[in-house]
């Protein structure tokens, strides 16, 4: 089902698809793929929304940094330098954080139009990045299909296929506050990764994959988030086919659980410390899957690299229930 959500400056509608199955209810955005509002039942079985999001189009509009919801490429997370090499040529980026690229520049997927097909309990966003679109080579056909399952669990999966040699990295930015208000520091995260990578002082990868053992870095059991989180944690699992389970978010005041399972090998950890209005630092917690920041720099680090005749896919699966 869809509404018109609202216009774009040039009159361009932009529309709002709502989901729903086994109690719960996703809204998303044909603009930027956003995911608007993520309603499931406490352990009293009340329902609230545990995503931040904005009521109106002009609140997306004015506020496009915090990327509330937002389906993010063509590079998820930061290219230092806005630069990367490849195949013997060097690519410049824009340079939308100081002197790095973030999340796919100044106009990445999170502020484009999406064309929307339901499919089956979801539906599918596709759109043509052209080649130079921001800087990145090659002419990118992208699709990300948001579906619900039988117990209500929203899958995101990701496909995309180029012309010529590229980078990709596709997330969703979702910041999850499962009380459905308030500040979300006193959820409890457990993740299943024994190393991270530490960053500098722009948060760029150093390139190395430290232990999380003895540092602030360690959920590998359950305990509550706090805040001073932008890192992206090295999951134990690496790459895989399907997706695994590796992360869970738990409210103790309303009972609500939130899991994630991914094919893809790092989680990006972010508190949210410097959100403005309508909201207020840490009122919620992104759990962004991908690969690591600044990959096409660092030979070290899982490929990123997509080629002609290649396909990309990535898929992320939230799974929702109160205990």
């Amino acid at each position: 089902m869809s509404e018109l959500f609202g216009t774009l400056p040039d009159g361009t509608a932009v529309h709002r698809w709502t989901l729903e199955r086994a109690g719960v209810r996703v809204r998303v955005l044909s603009y930027g793929g956003i995911v608007q509002s993520v309603q499931v039942p406490d352990r009293d079985g009340r329902t609230a929304d545990v995503v931040l999001g904005l009521s109106g189009l002009d609140g997306y509009l004015a506020h496009p940094e915090p990327f509330l919801g937002a389906l993010i490429g063509r590079y998820a997370n930061r290219i230092a330098g806005g630069r990367f090499p490849l195949d013997g040529r060097t690519y410049a980026l824009e340079r939308n954080e100081g002197t790095n690229s973030l999340h796919g520049g100044g106009r990445g997927f999170d502020k484009r139009l999406w064309e929307v097909t339901p499919v089956g309990h979801g539906i599918r966003l596709s759109r043509t990045s052209p080649h130079g679109e921001e800087g990145f080579p090659g002419r990118l056909e992208v699709t990300a299909t948001y579906a619900l399952d039988a117990s209500g669990a929203l899958h995101i999966t990701y496909t995309a296929v180029t012309d010529a040699p590229t980078v990709v990295n596709l997330t969703s930015h979702s910041y999850w506050n499962l009380s459905g208000s308030g500040n979300a520091g006193g959820h409890e995260l457990r993740l299943a990764a024994s190393r991270y990578t530490p960053v500098d002082a722009d948060l760029i990868p150093t390139g190395d994959l430290a232990e999380v053992a003895g540092t602030r870095f360690d959920f590998r059991r359950a305990r509550e988030v706090g805040s001073g989180y932008d890192h992206n944690l090295v999951l134990d699992k690496g790459v895989t086919h399907a997706p695994v389970e590796v992360a869970e978010l738990y409210d103790p005041a309303s009972g609500r659980v939130l899991t994630v399972s991914t094919t893809e090998p790092g989680l990006q950890l972010y508190t949210a410390d410097h959100l403005g209005d309508p909201f207020a630092p840490g009122d919620g917690i992104a759990l962004e899957t991908q690969r690591f920041p600044d990959s096409p720099n660092r030979p070290r680090f899982p490929s990123t690299e997509l080629r002609p005749g290649e396909v990309f896919r990535s898929e992320t699966v939230y799974g929702f229930s109160a205990r």
